[in-house]
């Protein structure tokens, strides 16, 4: 059954550290001026987000070993679905998601399981995409090498976020359960905010969508405040910014926009 607009995901399946602002309204997302920052000083749980594993959502078992590195990740990429900005905010729809992923992933793109690490969904579950990517974030000393972003599946960490954002931001409640994502796994790895980045800074693709891309910098601060750390953006000029001499270096070209993602009608039943 599809839930109207305004239901929230249940408190239980939230981040310990963010429900108290998504309930009170905090997290406003009607333009990226409106994003949520975290209270100063507000204590940071070392314990994550609650994230749905493998075996809790069903996962087929990968077609043949996943490859665990021994490298930590240097940064984290950020995507969207591109599949319908539904209403379904449930725990159901989200295991839904992840099969359909995973079934999209290895039987049409021929991948050994799903490609990223990890999904959020609109109503903000977080679910462990590739097996063994929870282990080891738990870990906090290897990554599994994923298939989410060319050029970079061995040194970064992929989160898909459910839904399409060219032109409509994500839920607040799924933009709360990124960002104590993203704080989680910069905390285990010892990663710095800064290190946030969109799909299309590496690859040609309309990903993450206009509107999460455009969210990015919030997201990076709101991370920050998280962590209790400082957050220095690199400068706006593309010839001097440090991002776009990473991208440079890892693609040989600035970033572009011009493919997006998708999901086949029908797959997510």
């Amino acid at each position: 059954m599809t839930l109207p607009a305004s239901h929230q995901p249940p408190a239980t399946t939230a981040s310990r550290y963010t429900r108290r602002s998504v309930l009170t309204g905090a997290f406003a997302l009607a333009t990226a001026a409106a994003l949520p920052v975290a209270a100063a000083g507000r204590a940071y749980s070392a314990a994550g987000p609650d994230i749905i594993g493998c075996a809790a959502w069903g996962a087929r078992a990968a077609s043949e070993p996943v490859v665990v590195l021994a490298n930590r990740p240097e940064r984290i990429i950020v995507h969207h679905t591109a599949t319908a900005n539904v209403t379904d905010y449930s725990r159901q729809r989200a295991v839904a998601l992840a099969r359909a992923i995973q079934t999209y992933h290895m039987d049409a793109q021929g991948w050994i399981d799903t490609g990223q690490h990890f999904t959020v969904s609109r109503g903000a579950f977080v679910l462990e995409g590739r097996h063994n990517s929870l282990a080891e974030l738990n870990s906090g000393l290897r990554q599994v090498r994923a298939a989410h972003c060319v050029g970079q599946n061995t040194v970064s960490i992929g989160i898909e976020n459910e839904g399409t954002y060219t032109s409509e931001a994500p839920p607040a409640a799924q933009y709360a359960a990124l960002a104590d994502l993203c704080a989680h796994i910069c905390d285990q790895y010892g990663l710095p905010a800064s290190e946030i980045y969109g799909h299309r800074d590496f690859n040609s693709t309309a990903c993450p969508g206009d509107r999460l891309y455009a969210l990015l910098p919030a997201l990076r601060q709101d991370v920050a405040t998280r962590l209790g750390t400082s957050l220095s953006e690199p400068e706006a000029n593309p010839d001097e910014d440090p991002v776009w001499d990473l991208v440079r270096q890892a693609t040989g070209r600035p970033p572009a926009a011009t493919l997006g993602e998708y999901l086949p009608a029908g797959l997510l039943r």
